[in-house]
């Protein structure tokens, strides 16, 4: 299997989970923060909804520095519009990873901020370790965020209180 088609297969795997987790969030728990220092339940929604999407800079850019980036969060009003982003988001990370050569994995990807180097390792390890990894840790925040609404909790590596029968 080459490392596109392994990174595929990963990606697919954890947007089911994730996608189950993003439909569970009500529209009317959008304001909800379970602490003063935490998001919003909306703001981590739509951050998680986005991740999939690095994919594709990861892949067709050799850098980015976030302080010279132009980008505004998308506003969302309803959870469809949630479903959306992150359908629109995964597709985008799938199609690039598709074209994606093992050469083009292993090349060396580079994130500054205003010009000075934050990380530079392949981008194989850039979607694993700061994509994958990292949509997998927010799908666990917002878990939490989701039994404080009262909202059943999907299952991802195994049942959850509210799954298990």
């Amino acid at each position: 299997m080459s490392k596109n088609q392994s990174l595929i297969a990963e990606l697919q795997h954890e947007a089911v989970s994730t996608r189950k987790s993003l439909e569970r969030v009500k529209d009317d728990s959008f304001n909800f923060k379970p602490h003063e220092k935490s998001m919003t339940m909306i703001k981590l929604a739509t951050h998680l909804a986005e991740i999939s999407g690095w994919v594709e800079p990861t892949i067709n850019l050799d850098e980015i520095d976030f302080a010279k980036m132009d980008y505004t969060p998308p506003v969302i009003t309803n959870n469809k519009e949630l479903l959306e982003l992150f359908d629109k988001s995964l597709a985008a990370g799938l199609k690039a990873l598709e074209s994606a050569s093992d050469e083009n994995l292993m090349a060396t990807w580079t994130a500054k901020n205003n010009g000075e180097v934050a990380f530079a390792m392949a981008r194989i390890q850039v979607i694993r370790g700061m994509i994958i990894k990292h949509l997998v840790h927010h799908r666990a925040q917002l878990g939490i965020y989701l039994r404080m609404t009262d909202a059943p909790v999907p299952a991802t590596y195994g049942p959850t209180a509210d799954e298990y029968k």
